[in-house]
């Protein structure tokens, strides 16, 4: 292990992220809201604790190796995710626990959306401007960010890339080099977030909300400057816009960018997962509709219809917006929706959830065995469209399910553990893992109810979820630490 180069990168990343504590000064100062200091705070402790960690080791040029870079990201986002803290900790009207401030940034940086504040819409305009910052950030992932910054200061990316994407294939690189790569995936996910804001301008939100909805939605976080969320300006056009962007940034962010580069759209039809998540989500925007409107009747079928098709693209995608309490629909839809959100969005995407490639390759894979229960001489191999998937990448996803299906029944034991009842836990545990945000019982409307243990097992679900589960349970591996 290479402690020295992890010891400058970790000091680098830092010092960067000390840089996005600024604007939100910058907002307070406009709009007068009084809440500057903590974030000067928040700035200077994060800059120093940077110096400090990067100053004695900045020397150091050694290559960074697989090993380096899981260890780099996992302790960046679990020190990012702390250091982020420090304003929401610092900031008199909050008046936050370390473990609620803690909760409150680590939710916003993995994009999982939930809370522990209530009363959004008298907070400070700076507070609920960096809370949405921390989603965007964290959407595409602050550390590909890293990977086309750091090249220029000497260190390599290609690790942290690999550790950081999500996704059961991770080698597969859009252009040559690693910094084109990342460079290119933000440029893409900066103009999804330009045209989100302006889109929703144009629907009738102010210019602030819309930067603030349009971050947490290309970034599938869920957080919003208003208590009732979407709910809050009661626009159907409003709804539509966040129908389609949320959809949008679900699909891998890979297929984007080859349809800007190349103008054409044929990379989305010839794309498997694509399809297949297109598939899930009208199957699903129907059955959700359908009940609806047999429990509601016709009397507003059009704004029934909005809003089954909204609520069944947010819970998803696991960006977690509402329009209504969609606990208090009949039984069967909030546990569907809630199921829907292990699925996911595409490999690739700002979505959380297991991911619509590794099911779609679990149903192949028990489409073959079926298969060879009829014919058990033929060889019958695992395909995504024309292409044979590679045996390893079945295993990989295998051993993906697995892994978090022991994770789940772990985290939800501890879960019952702290007091909490059968439902909540579950959709606890779901609502974090899956980086989804919302649940049902007591965490309907958020999890300010929780003890504190159970907050810090949401912590740590959020981080699982967002660093897809591997990459930090690799750390406590045996073999990892071997020579």
């Amino acid at each position: 292990m290479n402690w020295a180069v992890v010891q400058r990168i970790l000091g680098l990343l830092l010092m960067m992220f000390s840089l996005t504590m600024l604007p939100p000064i910058v907002f307070s100062l406009y709009f007068n809201d009084h809440s500057w200091l903590p974030f000067v705070e928040g700035f200077g402790i994060t800059l120093l604790a940077g110096i400090v960690i990067w100053l004695p080791v900045h020397r150091s040029r050694k290559d960074l190796r697989i090993r380096d870079g899981f260890l780099v990201v996992a302790a960046f986002w679990a020190v990012l995710g702390t250091f982020g803290a420090a304003p929401l900790y610092f900031a008199d009207g909050l008046s936050l626990s370390v473990t609620d401030a803690v909760f409150e940034s680590m939710s916003g940086l993995t994009t999982t959306g939930a809370t522990v504040l209530t009363g959004l819409d008298t907070l400070p305009v700076s507070v609920l401007y960096y809370r949405q910052q921390l989603q965007w950030l964290g959407g595409m992932g602050i550390i590909v960010l890293a990977v086309a910054v750091l090249p220029m200061l000497g260190v390599g990316g290609m690790q942290l890339y690999r550790a950081e994407a999500p996704g059961p294939v991770k080698d597969t690189k859009l252009t040559p080099r690693i910094t084109e790569t990342a460079k290119a995936l933000w440029y893409v996910y900066l103009a999804f977030t330009i045209a989100c804001m302006v889109s929703y301008r144009l629907a009738g939100m102010g210019w602030f909300d819309a930067l603030c909805h349009a971050f947490s939605t290309v970034a599938i976080g869920g957080f919003s400057p208003h208590d009732a969320s979407i709910g809050y300006f009661d626009s159907a056009l409003i709804d539509c816009v966040a129908i389609v962007f949320m959809f949008v940034a679900g699909i891998n962010f890979s297929l984007h960018f080859f349809a800007w580069r190349y103008v054409s759209i044929k990379h989305y039809k010839q794309d498997p997962e694509f399809k297949a998540y297109a598939a899930m989500l009208v199957v699903l925007s129907l059955v959700i509709v359908v009940s609806l409107l047999n429990y509601r009747g016709l009397d507003d079928a059009g704004g029934t219809i909005i809003s089954g098709v909204f609520q069944a693209v947010s819970i998803a995608t696991t960006t977690g917006f509402t329009t209504e309490n969609f606990a208090l629909w009949p039984s069967a839809i909030p546990v569907l929706l809630i199921f829907s959100s292990f699925v996911g969005g595409c490999a690739g995407s700002t979505a959380g959830g297991i991911k619509v490639i590794r099911w779609l390759l679990i149903y192949k894979q028990g489409a073959r065995e079926v298969a060879r229960l009829v014919h058990p001489s033929a060889e019958i191999p695992v395909k995504l469209g024309k292409s044979a998937v590679q045996p390893r990448v079945v295993d990989a996803v295998w051993g993906f399910f697995a892994v978090y299906v022991v994770v789940f029944v772990v985290m939800l034991v501890a879960m019952m553990a702290t007091g909490l009842d059968q439902v909540t836990a579950f959709s606890a545990v779901a609502a974090t893992l899956n980086n989804l945000g919302p649940g049902l019982g007591d965490v309907t409307s958020g999890f300010m109810s929780l003890s504190d243990a159970a907050k810090w097992i949401s912590i740590v679900g959020m981080l699982l979820g967002r660093l897809e589960i591997f990459t930090l349970l690799v750390l406590i591996t045996p073999v990892f630490w071997r020579n």
